[in-house]
């Protein structure tokens, strides 16, 4: 038994993720009665879910209540990178939407969801879920809230004893080996989840929606091979596909099979540590581009929007496209702080188009159908593009000051 655990530790966790995929095509196809196999799943979606808040709040708190005046950050550069990169997203979607239309056959099967009313009630919510119960942000995972106690717990523990922010470094420690834990279930767990979708929905049930897919899978793939590296060579002037490629195999693979960016933190932390990056930049900045860094999200309002504009065969003009491309940006950067993350955004930039709510409700459930790759790949997207742009910021500095830095990839 020794011998065969000291083997599977050699193969790589990509390949045993792999592993685990086939081996649930295999199992539903052969004894898609065997519904046990499908807790393996649940419970490793739970414990993604059960441990990720918490990980938050503790690495950015011990990240800012270690911080030193005079050490400098990127921090500024870094945010913006992340804005520029989702506003980017949003804006390639809304244009290969034109060039690809999509039309959807709008049903029923998601009357019970409730979206935003407007742009106004989802910056509204987001303030709220700011100033949110710490506990109660904690148990609803509400990570905008956790951010906010975190940020203002660090600022307020920078003056404490250094024995109080060791104690602070040692438990995000320990809390990031628990992910890691749970992470090396992936294979188990991803099983489960392949287990369950093909036996409930079957095979065929996403051939429906291809065209949907590929159209956001297409983009997403565009920005983190296109728009991208693009922005990273604008502002290092080196060959940027090195440290994309490398930030897609580490950190992007593990977040497509985790389908959770606050989960894939530990990944990118020692991505970052790997790429040899400022640990008191990487340290808040990546925490902060799991919750706001969402091109993605960008992606999927925009494409499932424009899905519906295309069904309804609504006449779209080129600012409407620019405000939805911009709407899409800021409302992706606060799914997270909305139930039911990006999906549930998609009918407030419908209201954009003047589409009845419960048409952009059908879209809505569309994309629960869908969400099983579209939510893969956005994650993936998401999570891979926090190290890149962190990697990026700290490069285009040292650029600038003339120093002679070299990319560990």
């Amino acid at each position: 038994m020794t011998t065969l655990l000291l083997k599977w530790k050699r193969i790589s966790l990509v390949q045993r993720i792999l592993l685990g995929m086939i081996l649930g095509i295999i199992l539903a196809l052969a004894v898609p009665s065997a519904t046990g196999i499908s807790l393996l799943g649940s419970l490793f979606v739970s414990a993604l879910k059960a441990v990720a808040p918490l990980l938050v709040l503790l690495l950015v708190m011990s990240a800012i209540s270690k911080h030193e005046r005079g050490r400098k950050t990127n921090m500024r550069s870094i945010i913006a990178l992340y804005a520029i990169s989702t506003f980017l997203a949003g804006l390639t979607a809304v244009a290969a939407s034109f060039v690809f239309p999509v039309q959807l056959s709008l049903g029923s099967g998601a009357e019970n969801v409730t979206p935003p009313g407007g742009i106004t009630e989802v910056l509204k919510s987001l303030l709220l879920n700011v100033v949110d119960n710490p506990v109660n942000a904690l148990i609803k995972a509400n990570y905008i809230g956790i951010l906010a106690w975190a940020i203002v717990l660090g600022l307020a523990l920078k003056n404490a004893h250094d024995h109080t922010k060791n104690m602070l470094v040692n438990l995000s420690d320990a809390v990031s080996q628990v992910v890691r834990w749970v992470i090396q279930l992936a294979p188990l767990g991803i099983m489960g989840l392949v287990f369950d979708s093909i036996t409930t929905h079957g095979l065929s049930s996403m051939m429906d929606y291809g065209k949907l897919l590929l159209l956001l899978i297409g983009c997403m793939l565009f920005i983190a091979l296109v728009v991208n590296p693009l922005i990273v060579y604008f502002n290092i002037r080196r060959n940027p596909y090195p440290l994309v490629l490398s930030c897609l195999k580490e950190s992007g693979i593990t977040a497509f099979f985790t389908r959770s960016s606050a989960a894939n933190i530990p990944i990118n932390m020692r991505l970052c540590e790997k790429l040899k990056l400022n640990p008191d930049t990487y340290s808040v900045s990546i925490p902060l581009g799991a919750t706001i860094n969402m091109a993605g999200a960008a992606v999927t309002i925009s494409v499932l929007t424009l899905a519906a504009v295309h069904t309804l065969d609504i006449h779209v003009d080129f600012g409407t496209a620019i405000i939805l491309s911009l709407l899409s940006a800021v409302s992706a950067a606060g799914a997270s702080g909305v139930a039911g993350g990006s999906l549930l955004l998609i009918p407030l930039a419908c209201s954009l188009f003047g589409i009845p709510n419960d048409l952009a409700i059908q879209v809505v459930g569309v994309g629960f159908i869908i969400g099983v790759l579209q939510d893969s790949a956005e994650t993936a997207l998401n999570s891979s593009s926090d190290v890149l742009f962190t990697a990026t910021a700290e490069y285009a500095k040292d650029r600038k000051e003339g120093k002679d830095y070299i990319i560990h990839v």
